[in-house]
């Protein structure tokens, strides 16, 4: 009886993995992160720009703000004092990176690589959340605890899950990188 059961496991799982597994997780992966954290992203990275298309090319000194809140202190809070070398370069490849890695995700485009960046970039806001915007413990939160609701390693550590498993894995079968790669076979 086990044995039949084993086996009746082993031939519809086994199926499913062969059918689906190749196209299924990564397109899953990949609505999750458009429906959770696209728009989440856009939004940011949007705060960090002037107004209007023109001002798309321009970066808001909110950008340093937000960014780099102890460097834009050290300026006297003046965005124009603050040096192009590192800070600049950071605050503008910061921006862009926030609006091009999320898109790049959602249209499984250089997947793996725009996962391995929003890991990064996920990582880095958190460090800057708790050294340079003081939240409180109970917006760090801690992990093994009864509460599931933090903001920093509670959701994040999921968000870095799920990106990991795009790192991995990749975009499937069922995106630009997929099509890629089938033209290159």
């Amino acid at each position: 009886m086990i044995r039949l059961l084993t086996s009746a496991h082993d031939s519809v799982f086994n199926a499913l993995q062969t059918h689906v597994g190749p196209w299924l997780p990564g397109l899953l992966a990949r609505f999750t992160f458009a429906a959770v954290l696209l728009v989440y992203y856009l939004n940011s990275a949007k705060t960090k720009v002037g107004e209007g298309i023109t001002g798309f090319f321009s970066i808001d000194d909110g950008a340093y703000f937000q960014m780099l809140p102890k460097v834009i202190e050290q300026f006297g809070y003046d965005a124009t004092q603050v040096p192009l070398f590192p800070y600049k370069l950071i605050v503008f490849a910061g921006t862009y990176a926030e609006f091009i890695l999320p898109l790049l995700i959602v249209a499984g485009l250089f997947t793996r690589l725009a996962a391995l960046g929003m890991i990064g970039f996920v990582f880095v806001q958190s460090f800057v959340d708790v050294t340079g915007h003081h939240v409180d413990a109970e917006t760090v939160g801690a992990w093994f605890d009864r509460f599931s609701d933090s903001t920093i390693l509670d959701q994040r550590t999921l968000w870095v899950f799920l990106l990991v498993y795009l790192v991995i894995y990749g975009a499937g079968k069922l995106s630009l990188d997929g099509l890629l790669l089938a033209k290159r076979r």
